[in-house]
């Protein structure tokens, strides 16, 4: 049955986090033949709270769930890709051609999600001009240009922390309005502009100490 029109409910960071997850489960659980699919299912397959999930699909999802079947697989993945964008191609630039910005680019992943990064930029003249997974890496200068001259609105930062800030400016001059920032920095921006940080080194930190302390309570 169809939800009936309303306000637009808010949506939490941590359920845009857990939406892409969602998907990739559900487009598997498609692949394996089946046509429907409930919350629980999918919160034992991804070790969530039902009740959490029930919550986070009926965010999304233009449909009530059936009781006793649950979602049509078909009708809950089209929302949530609708709701992520992915059906809407979104061009992104990177900066900083290094080993992690090359990762990146070669990330084909990005482009089912909706992100087509169309360039790189990076100041090393040795660099520019090379093709990465038929990406031409250009020169760093021409950041604002490219971002005004193609509208583009998503810009990923793989610079080292002390250029990271004069990427960023470059990218906001040009028009970008969300920023993925890799920098171990925090950026200057004004309130129009997101930013995600994206640390891995405290991530990895996080991580380890963690450990350490599961393996110490398992004493």
């Amino acid at each position: 049955m169809a939800k009936t029109a309303g306000a637009p409910l808010s949506i939490s960071r941590q359920t845009l986090q857990r939406l892409p997850l969602y998907l990739e489960f559900l487009r598997k659980y498609k692949e394996d033949g089946n046509v429907n699919v409930s919350s629980a299912v999918m919160a034992s397959a991804l070790a969530l709270h039902p009740v959490q999930v029930r919550k986070d699909v009926a965010s999304v999802s233009t449909v009530d769930g059936n009781p006793r079947i649950g979602f049509g697989l078909d009708t809950l993945i089209n929302d949530i890709e609708d709701f992520l964008g992915y059906n809407n191609v979104t061009e992104a630039v990177l900066v900083g051609a290094g080993n992690l910005g090359i990762a990146l680019l070669s990330y084909k992943t990005f482009e089912t999600c909706g992100i087509q990064i169309i360039a790189a930029f990076d100041s090393d003249k040795s660099k520019i001009g090379l093709s990465v997974h038929g990406k031409e890496i250009l020169d760093s200068a021409k950041i604002t240009d490219m971002c005004r001259r193609f509208n583009v609105h998503i810009g990923i930062i793989t610079v080292p922390a002390e250029q990271a800030q004069m990427v960023c400016d470059c990218m906001r001059a040009g028009g970008v309005l969300a920023i993925w920032n890799f920098a171990p920095v925090k950026l200057a921006v004004p309130e129009n502009v997101i930013v995600h940080n994206e640390n891995l080194t405290a991530s990895l930190s996080a991580l380890s100490s963690m450990l350490r302390q599961r393996k110490s309570h398992n004493k």
